[in-house]
């Protein structure tokens, strides 16, 4: 009998686990998060060091077909690695996930950080990264110090995340300007996602899932870097 429970501790649902297994899942998590922020920074710094840099931004936002062809590919690769990501049968499937979604982001990444490495001033990335950690680090204080659980927040995110890639398309379809007011907007939504994936953390991932819960909250961080980059590019200009 007590075989039998040591095998099925490791995937129990996090709330549900001992301290030591919840404390140790956890953990692991964040680890694999500081990796795959690691792991996204070096493969940026790579891609932004070839020569072919510029020629590989011009050909991804050459134009406005070509910009959505990569966001869809994005997002088709998006679900895929979290598809692996969360895979119960392999642990290289779920490193998979994790590592496709890494280059993906860091793909979608080059042509912003392209121009903020080269045009937008040095201090414009690392004060986007330092105003980013902090923003999380503030946002999961706040999910385990109140032990709410934001999974409530779970159908209003969709839908806004919805409305928000609806009306990014339409941007580029018909050559809008989306401005600071919606930079700001998807930082909120983004805020939103670390409290929601962070209570998914807390209180409805298995103790085996550090793999896929690291994932989502790298998307969650990446998506929140993204716009406050841009913020941060537009209030230098001004």
């Amino acid at each position: 009998m007590s075989s039998v429970h040591n095998f099925a501790a490791p995937h129990m649902i996090a709330a549900h686990a001992p301290v030591d297994a919840r404390t140790a899942f956890i953990q692991r998590t964040y680890l694999h998060l500081a990796g795959a922020i690691l792991a996204f920074a070096l493969l940026e710094a790579v891609l932004l060091s070839t020569p072919i840099a510029g020629a590989i931004v011009n050909t991804m936002v050459g134009s406005q077909y070509g910009w959505l062809l990569v966001l869809g590919l994005f997002m088709g690769t998006g679900w895929v690695a979290d598809k692996w990501a969360r895979s119960g049968t392999s642990a290289s499937t779920q490193y998979a996930g994790l590592s496709l979604y890494i280059v993906a982001e860091a793909i979608i990444f080059l042509p912003l950080l392209y121009v903020a490495a080269n045009y937008a001033g040095p201090m414009v990335i690392p004060t986007a990264g330092i105003l980013t950690l902090t923003l999380f680090a503030g946002l999961t204080a706040v999910a385990f110090t109140s032990r709410i659980d934001f999974s409530f927040l779970g159908k209003a995110l969709m839908i806004a995340g919805f409305v928000a890639m609806g009306t990014i398309v339409a941007a580029i379809i018909f050559g809008i300007s989306l401005g600071l007011f919606f930079s700001v907007a998807m930082v909120g939504l983004s805020g939103g996602y670390i409290l929601y994936s962070t209570s998914q953390i807390m209180f409805h991932y298995r103790t085996d899932q550090h793999v896929a819960a690291s994932l989502s909250l790298f998307a969650s961080v990446a998506l929140m870097f993204y716009y406050v980059l841009r913020i941060v590019m537009s209030l230098n200009r001004d």
